[in-house]
């Protein structure tokens, strides 16, 4: 959207007709010029500017875009753009992604039903709802049969992240998308791309449910050699040594947020700065460069969900220095608008490939210096299979922070 400056500071309001833009990105700058609509511009220009400064993007995703197959129309295609470092999402968002998995329910387990349907009538047939979503309870009860078999197969029997757990996942997943000739969903992508998938909430979801159920029967006597176990310090731990990469050794030095929903995928995304630079006492620990959010909740509920990125400076999780320039929250319902700001961004990408073979790269990063961060290697950045190296960085500097460390639990009785 075009501004003129008008007195003291202000900024003339200019807008293009809507028959005048050629492309998404010319609606969502030049034809949102107020209210909801200037909230949603704002959101695509931060966004906009952090894909082209090359800012690793961590992704923090709750509500069930697996079973409403958000994933394949916007959240796929996103991921593999290669500018998402990691992904936070729910227990229930991996136990869904696995029922186009399942041999008997592969062909359109999901469908749709009526927002305002008659519930018992559905509870009568055997139909479960997710709001216009439906699945037959077979499915789950398949679905809960298939983890139950995967989580007994040996490369379980062991203690793990939940990064691990949920890559090991992503494996079985696919190959079996694979052998049924079905699109491939979330874990699939993310194994294959190699985006480590935080789950701040483990139990609450059914994924662990099975593995209860598999512990249980081991308690009981039903059951010999089942020794899956979640560790949850090596994963929080993680998640703070992703942090630290994005911090001192991405060449940008600067890591992004896209929160879309709140709970605690998006607590889980934004504490590792607290937990570097509070907890274990480490210097010069910044929080986000950019932080954008799409939530539903509104910032009067007192809720983590709907806290606006301004608050979020106040804890440490968002840098103080710039977030008046680069945050935003807007309170809508983000699977109404990710599809057009996906499409608008990735669209963009597409036109600046187009160009580099035009023009060859030297002339299009001279011209357009931002093409440079929305043409990073689609393979991206890898962080899984990094881990192991970023986690032991991450010891060596709590190493070298032993007086610090020593002298935080001393007990204190004043």
């Amino acid at each position: 959207m075009k501004k003129k400056t008008h007195g003291a500071g202000h900024s003339a309001v200019r807008t293009r007709r809507v028959d005048e833009c050629t492309s998404l990105e010319q609606l969502l700058t030049g034809s949102l010029p107020s209210f909801g609509g200037a909230f949603l511009r704002r959101v695509y220009t931060l966004l906009d500017q952090a894909v082209g400064m090359g800012c690793p993007m961590t992704l923090s995703v709750s509500g069930p875009v697996t079973v409403s197959g958000q994933h394949q129309a916007w959240l796929i295609p996103l991921l593999e753009s290669g500018w998402v470092a990691y992904l936070s999402t729910t227990d229930a968002v991996c136990y869904h992604d696995g029922h186009r998995a399942l041999r008997h329910h592969a062909k359109d387990p999901i469908f749709e039903v009526p927002i305002w349907s008659d519930d018992g009538a559905l509870r009568d047939q055997g139909t479960i709802r997710v709001t216009d979503m439906a699945f037959a309870e077979q499915v789950l009860l398949d679905q809960d049969a298939y983890l139950s078999a995967i989580l007994r197969r040996p490369e379980f029997q062991k203690k793990m992240t939940g990064t691990e757990l949920r890559h090991l996942l992503g494996q079985h997943y696919g190959e079996q998308e694979k052998a049924l000739g079905v699109e491939g969903g979330l874990l699939a992508a993310c194994h294959r791309l190699s985006i480590p998938v935080l789950v701040g909430a483990p139990g609450d979801g059914s994924v662990f449910l099975n593995s209860m159920k598999l512990w249980a029967m081991t308690r009981a006597g039903l059951l010999d050699g089942y020794a899956f176990e979640l560790d949850l310090h090596a994963e929080v731990f993680e998640s703070c040594a992703y942090h630290r990469w994005g911090l001192f050794e991405d060449k940008v030095g600067k890591l992004a947020a896209l929160v879309l929903g709140g709970g605690v995928p998006k607590n889980y995304n934004l504490q590792p700065e607290p937990a570097l630079g509070q907890v274990l006492g480490l210097p010069d620990i910044r929080g986000y460069y950019f932080d954008v959010q799409i939530v539903s909740a509104p910032v009067t509920d007192g809720s983590l969900s709907g806290c606006p990125p301004a608050e979020a400076v106040t804890w440490g999780k968002v840098d103080k220095d710039v977030y008046t320039k680069t945050t935003e929250s807007m309170q809508a319902d983000y699977s109404m608008v990710m599809p057009f700001l996906v499409k608008a961004l990735l669209d963009k990408r597409a036109r600046f490939e187009r160009l580099r073979e035009e023009i060859g790269e030297k002339k299009l990063f001279a011209a357009h210096p931002e093409a440079r961060g929305y043409l990073r290697p689609r393979e991206g950045y890898r962080l899984f299979e990094k881990r192991d190296r970023l986690v032991a960085r991450l010891f060596e500097d709590v190493r070298k922070n032993r007086k610090w460390l020593l002298k935080s639990i001393e007990e204190r009785t004043r």
